[in-house]
């Protein structure tokens, strides 16, 4: 699996660019603010996940 770091400068550039051409300079705040709300909740969930899983391996751990 590749990370956005693999991507590059140049590839985020070109991605700029092209979301740029489709949705137009004016719908750009909108989407900026829409993936960085999409990330931040991925993040916390992500985070959620983890603290049950490791919850979840303590309490197994403890009744062994």
């Amino acid at each position: 699996m590749g990370s956005i770091g693999a991507i590059g400068v140049p590839g985020l550039i070109i991605i700029l660019v092209i979301v740029l051409i489709i949705f137009g300079p004016k719908k750009l705040p909108e989407i900026g603010g829409a993936v960085g709300k999409t990330f931040s909740e991925f993040k916390r969930h992500t985070k959620d996940l983890i603290e049950e899983d490791d919850e979840v391996k303590k309490k197994t751990q403890d009744s062994v």
